[in-house]
């Protein structure tokens, strides 16, 4: 029985449309042209979109400092450093893909719902191993976690977003941030489901499989 599942980038059920820009429909794909300036965390290893690579930075897309619910969230937490935050698209252990509000400050990484704005994660930094990421230019990365399960997701500002993790985790410690570039790796979906993921180029773009293991 083939226990492969391929998926060729997002894909959505019935009406529903993907987040802003989640499409990446205006981004100058580079394919086959390595970036050899980029320094960590891809030091002229990953395939990147030349929009990634020109894209001005601004850390806080959903302007959480004035969105109450989001802020009483993060108070309760004692966290108001705001990092990084944007939408990103979280795949749970069985395949489905779920919109998640994505903070990053200097303590923890937060998933909001988006629609109820209730918070249905928070890891710790301290917890957090590595990232994942394969060698292309796709949007999917994961966060590796090994005192919980782990976290895969898309998002179309993951340079941005691992290049935040790395810097804070840096400057907050006495150590970097590992970041894993392979086009294969694994991570576990569920405190009791290994997957691996491989990605590899297609003429349609890039083509991600998961073995369940």
């Amino acid at each position: 029985m083939d226990r492969f599942k391929e998926q060729r980038g997002p894909k959505f059920d019935g009406d529903e449309s993907p987040p802003p820009d989640f499409d990446g429909g205006d981004e100058d794909r580079s394919v086959g042209e390595v970036d050899g300036g980029d320094q960590t965390p891809f030091a002229g290893g990953k395939v990147r979109r030349k929009a990634s690579r020109y894209r001005e930075h601004r850390g806080d897309y959903l302007h959480v400092s004035s969105r109450p619910g989001l802020m009483r969230i993060l108070e309760k937490q004692g966290d108001t450093s705001i990092l990084f935050a944007d939408k990103v698209l979280k795949f749970t252990g069985s395949g489905k893909m779920k919109r998640r509000i994505f903070i990053l400050t200097d303590f923890a990484i937060y998933l909001i719902d988006p629609e109820t704005e209730a918070m249905t994660r928070r890891i710790a930094l301290a917890a957090v191993e590595k990232m994942c990421l394969s060698k292309l230019s796709d949007n999917f990365f994961a966060i590796i976690i090994p005192t919980e399960y782990d976290l895969f997701m898309a998002s179309t500002r993951k340079t941005e977003l691992v290049q935040v993790m790395v810097d804070v985790t840096k400057s907050a410690s006495d150590y970097e941030l590992e970041v894993l570039l392979s086009n294969r790796f694994e991570y576990n979906a569920s405190a009791s489901l290994v997957k691996e993921v491989s990605f590899e180029e297609s003429e349609g773009g890039i083509k991600t499989k998961f073995l369940w293991k």
